[in-house]
């Protein structure tokens, strides 16, 4: 699976976990030169609470368009280390 933004590939793996229609790539597979800081938090009942990364691609940036759960709740162990897209990210094979 590839994350796409702007004709640029953000991550790239062979191992997501889709969960609630999300991939959720491995951290390690994202591209780091095109993210930047989010102090931006979300609450999800069953998952805990999520952070956020901004991308930032040739001068144009996309805040929070990358979320992660950096302590997930017990029955959301699967997205521990993993990071989802939106915003304009497409995910496809």
């Amino acid at each position: 699976m590839k994350a796409v933004w702007k004709d640029i590939v953000i991550a790239e793996s062979d191992d997501t976990e889709l969960v609630e229609g999300n991939h959720y790539f491995p951290e390690a597979s994202l591209k780091r030169e095109y993210v930047t800081f989010s102090n931006h938090r979300t609450i999800c009942p069953w998952k805990g609470q999520a952070s956020y990364y901004s991308l930032l691609v040739d001068g144009e940036l996309n805040s929070d368009a990358v979320w992660y759960y950096p302590d997930p709740k017990p029955g959301a162990e699967a997205v521990r280390g993993r990071v989802a897209f939106w915003k304009g990210v497409k995910v496809h094979a």
